[in-house]
């Protein structure tokens, strides 16, 4: 038998630039060290999975040949911007056409950027066949200056000015998420299209919930849970716990503390893993904040952050002596963040969806933007004392941009901790008239539009965002309004919308 020989004359344009990552130093010492090892390696992988984040934190990604990646790796890949361009219904919400409007001159015409693999985030995927691997990369411009729309840019940069201050943020995650069994059904593509999403998965509970952490509920789950948890392991995750919540089939997992990049990079995987492990064997994962289904309990995403003296490693949150309150330091942090709250609180609940937690009487969700010891109405909870005493952030959504929701965290955080001028001031927490966490999207977006978030994301990335949201939040609107659909309940919109993507 024989098979005829394909010779490539050159796939160069296809792949990025030659020697991109050279020519404009992208990459430290312990990533060039790392990337010739994963050279090394490349034999051993069929496919690799070439990821990254877009502004709604949803991971997007093409899957190459291991051949294709060793030139990719030190190249870079030329991908589209669509994923900036595209809302969460994915209608157009940035005009590449004409004008963006965000200072982006290679958006327009919707031309290429360049994705290059950051050699540290490479693994293997285990038990997969084909052999395949997973690694996240970082946006550049084609004249190789970070793309401005790069949600994991932000995060870098907040990681280096921690640094510059001898500061190392820490943070831990604790997530809640739905399991169900999927229904044989269509794919759900009826009517889809740019900004009208099809019907969501058909699925059922898997059981009636509403028995907080009891055993028998975990047994229901654990069939699925137990060998998803040894999966996440085995890719290095450090994973802690898996709990069941109070809806039906609402599972907690929470994870050790890590710096801040690796715990939103491990978000990322973590939320895509899941979904890919449920859905092959039949079941629905789902980190939309409250699905429309009967009886379903709202989750949450609750940011665990405390920050160490890098010299020492000393936990600036630990009280010294023995009264066990939180130290200044831990209180200057929590000032800054109740501080910059409103102003950012769309990086941390950016759904239509997600407000329904925070409107719920009956989640443990905070509704006062305020800060005290182990009280979980609150906004901030001041958790534990000594090296482990730490902030608990619960107003996030489990569908949250892990590496927006994280930097908005650590930039207040920071402005608190450096004494600088804060844009909201007033009295000491509990003294005044509590403010309360905002109720709606559009009461987000408008402190968003408002406030000063471009000092966080830059002026492309808050404007992007803006546009994004207002384009969300006006298929929304009009849904209602064409439908005369009310919102005292979670709406069949919120469903298509939210349900399979997150």
């Amino acid at each position: 038998m024989y098979t005829r020989s394909w010779r490539s004359v050159s796939a160069q344009d296809a792949v990025g630039t030659p020697s991109f990552v050279a020519d404009h130093a992208l990459w430290s010492q312990e990533q060039s060290a790392a990337a010739e090892q994963i050279e090394a390696d490349l034999a051993q992988i069929d496919f690799v999975r070439l990821v990254f984040p877009d502004p709604h934190g949803l991971a997007r990604s093409k899957t190459l040949t291991a051949d294709t990646f060793r030139s990719v790796l030190r190249n870079g890949m030329n991908f589209s911007p669509g994923p900036f361009l595209f809302d969460t219904g994915h209608a157009i919400a940035v005009d590449f056409l004409g004008e963006p409007g965000l200072g982006i001159e290679e958006l327009s015409g919707a031309g290429n950027f360049i994705l290059v693999p950051d050699p540290l985030t490479f693994q293997l995927l285990p038990g997969t066949e084909p052999r395949t691997a997973w690694v996240i990369g970082d946006e550049y411009l084609r004249d190789g200056t970070a793309h401005p729309l790069s949600a994991r840019a932000v995060l870098r940069r907040l990681d280096a000015a921690y640094t510059a201050h001898g500061y190392t943020p820490v943070v831990g995650l604790e997530v809640e998420w739905y399991l169900t069994r999927l229904i044989e059904g269509t794919p759900g593509n009826t009517g889809n299209g740019f900004g009208l999403q099809g019907s969501a998965p058909q699925v059922a509970a898997v059981n009636a919930g509403y028995q907080f952490n009891l055993d028998a509920r975990y047994d229901s789950v654990a069939p699925l849970t137990d060998p998803l948890a040894a999966h996440l392991a085995a890719l290095g995750l450090p994973l802690r716990s898996m709990e069941h919540e109070s809806g039906p089939g609402q599972v907690e997992s929470t994870f050790s503390p890590m710096s801040a990049l690796d715990t939103a990079d491990a978000m990322l995987l973590f939320r895509t893993v899941t979904k890919r492990w449920c859905a092959q064997r039949g079941h629905h994962a789902s980190f939309m904040s409250q699905p429309r289904l009967d009886a379903f309990d709202p989750s949450g995403w609750h940011v665990h952050q405390s920050v160490l003296d890098t010299a020492s490693g000393r936990n600036l949150f630990a009280a010294e002596g023995p009264s066990g309150g939180p130290s200044p330091q831990a209180k200057a942090y929590a000032d800054g963040l109740l501080a910059w709250s409103r102003e950012l609180f769309l990086l941390s609940v950016p759904t239509v969806n997600g407000y329904r937690r925070l409107n719920s009487r009956h989640a443990l969700a905070p509704t006062r933007i305020d800060w005290s010891v182990e009280d979980r109405t609150v906004m901030l909870r001041m958790v534990g004392g000594g090296r482990g005493a730490h902030i608990e952030n619960r107003s996030a959504e489990p569908c949250a941009n892990p590496y927006l929701a994280i930097a908005a965290q650590l930039f207040a955080g920071l402005e608190g901790l450096t004494g600088a001028p804060a844009p909201e001031t007033g009295p000491p927490p509990g003294t005044a008239p509590p403010r309360f966490v905002p109720q709606s999207l559009h009461e987000a977006l408008d402190a968003f539009r408002a406030g000063r978030a471009e000092q966080l994301l830059g002026r492309p990335l808050a404007t992007c965002l803006t546009k994004l949201k207002e384009s969300e939040l006006h298929r929304y609107q009009t849904w209602l309004a064409t439908t005369g659909t009310g919102e005292d309940q979670v709406t069949a919109w919120e469903q298509r919308e939210y349900f399979e993507a997150y």
